[in-house]
């Protein structure tokens, strides 16, 4: 790795010294202090560059929303809150928050998404690695989530899995096309062989998996897919489906800028750590890691 001195990286960037300090005071550039001495890697000063916000065309982007879009979680929700990074969360779907995110409208996008074909599939990476307009997009490991099947305390229908959701008529709560517990639904259906329509939905699409919990504890539905932590909150049973990558897409220049460092270095705090044990179902081993960047 090529560091660059401070005088050889504002000569590289063609600024003042003055500028490149103040841009390491707010945090907004890529650097490192050794033996009291700012340095700066060549190569993340190349992709910090290539994440400008002017376009080719010479048009000046408007900066994103201080918002974290797309899927819900209460962890998540908690960690906007607490690690005082000054981010508000747009729960939409991971679907509708990765394409606020590529339009500009949102720092983050909070996405969990599913291969119909198979598992194995890196679904996240593979939605940010076929877009052109994500070229300056990193995916940050949020956590791994435990997603399944919440069913009323008891599970008196016995449900196991989607082929006894089919077979025994079970009324699903389903969630808004996009969203990533309906991504899944579908992936597992496709996997299974069998048809949406062999289905029985219960009443319009729930927004949030905490909606999901709320229809089956009015009675409304039988199951739904949602988290461990959804259905350890609202005291319902849960059926274990699979573990998955819930993670956030930034920009790289926001990335290094101090209010998304501020959410991933709590990230790594024993108070994150304490929390996501109490909610249940969450794997904090690849937290805050970089999964892809192009």
């Amino acid at each position: 790795m090529q560091l660059l001195t401070t005088a050889e990286a504002a000569d590289y960037l063609r600024l003042k010294e003055r500028k490149l300090y103040e841009l390491v005071a707010e945090g907004a550039i890529p650097c490192t202090k050794v033996t009291g001495r700012w340095l700066f890697p060549k190569a993340e000063l190349d992709q910090w560059l290539s994440s400008s916000l002017v376009r080719p065309d010479g048009m000046v982007l408007a900066e994103p929303s201080p918002i974290v879009g797309g899927s819900h979680d209460p962890l998540l929700e908690w960690a906007l809150r607490e690690s005082g990074c000054g981010l508000a969360s747009l729960a939409e779907g991971s679907d509708a928050g990765l394409r606020r995110f590529a339009d500009g409208g949102v720092v983050s996008a909070a996405i969990h998404l599913h291969a119909l074909e198979s598992a194995s599939i890196d679904a996240n990476v593979e939605a940010l690695r076929v877009r052109a307009e994500m070229r300056d997009a990193v995916l940050i490991a949020f956590v791994r989530r435990e997603q399944g099947l919440l069913v009323a305390p008891g599970n008196s229908l016995n449900l196991r899995s989607i082929d006894d959701v089919a077979r025994t008529k079970a009324r699903m709560a389903v969630r808004p096309a996009g969203a990533g517990a309906q991504l899944l639904l579908l992936a597992l259906l496709h996997r299974a062989g069998i048809a949406l329509e062999k289905l029985v939905v219960a009443g319009p699409p729930a927004p949030t998996g905490p909606d999901v919990a709320q229809a089956i504890r009015a009675g409304r539905a039988d199951c739904g897919i949602a988290t461990h932590a959804v259905a350890d909150a609202a005291g319902l049973g849960f059926v274990p489906l699979l573990w998955e990558c819930f993670d956030l897409a930034m920009r790289r220049r926001d990335y290094f800028r101090p209010p998304l460092q501020k959410l991933l270095t709590f990230q790594r705090t024993p108070q994150f750590a304490a929390r996501a044990a109490e909610l249940g179902g969450y794997d904090l081993s690849a937290t805050a890691a970089i999964r892809y960047a192009p």
